[in-house]
């Protein structure tokens, strides 16, 4: 196994969890739940940037071809979407979690609509999953595929690639905000029966 490889591994395997975990939020039924899951996909974040950034630090640290550097350039591409998880969905994800946590009174409440509407927002779980895609090419090139080499190869691979990853996250992102509005839409009150008296009828 190539030294590159154990970097990235560990890189992508806490993004990925951290992605598998934060889809799942918004089918919890229970606050309880909700509170210790919205704990762990803290956890993953905060360890998921903090590898990001180690390997990307020690990338401009070391000067060559150390495996180090290797491993910095791979991971180049899922810099933007950490940095959005960072910034954007560990916020919201401390939010949910207080909000989750005012029922630690009574831990067997159900979860009201409207924190799984907020746990089912796009901002919560995108990031991490376009992080851990992103990390895909990298570690399939550390595992000996040579991935950049090929599509250096052969330009006529590179855009049906691009194609191919840019689909992939629109899907996503289209698939959170369909669930999201259906999630927003049973946390809206229900609309209260006229008590207006019908009137006579006029011919």
């Amino acid at each position: 196994m190539e030294s590159q490889l154990t970097i990235l591994i560990p890189v992508a395997a806490v993004w990925l969890a951290a992605g598998v975990v934060a889809d799942g939020l918004p089918l919890l039924r229970n606050t309880r739940m909700l509170r210790r899951r919205t704990g762990w996909l803290l956890v993953l974040a905060i360890t998921g940037v903090a590898l990001t950034a180690a390997v990307l630090g020690g990338g401009l640290l070391s000067a060559g071809t150390a495996p180090i550097d290797q491993a910095a350039a791979g991971l180049t591409l899922a810099a933007g979407p950490a940095l959005v998880a960072t910034v954007c969905s560990v916020r919201r994800i401390r939010r949910l979690r207080a909000g989750a946590g005012a029922f630690v009174s009574a831990p067997a409440t159900p979860a009201p609509h409207g924190l799984r509407a907020a746990a089912a927002h796009p901002l919560v779980g995108l990031p991490f999953q376009v992080t851990a895609l992103a990390t895909v090419p990298a570690v399939i090139a550390a595992a000996g595929a040579d991935l950049g080499a090929d599509l250096g190869a052969d330009p006529g691979v590179t855009g049906p690639a691009i194609t191919v990853g840019a689909l992939g996250v629109i899907a996503i992102g289209v698939r959170h905000a369909l669930r999201h509005n259906r999630f927003a839409e049973r946390a809206q009150p229900a609309a209260a029966p006229s008590t207006r008296t019908a009137g006579p009828l006029h011919i």
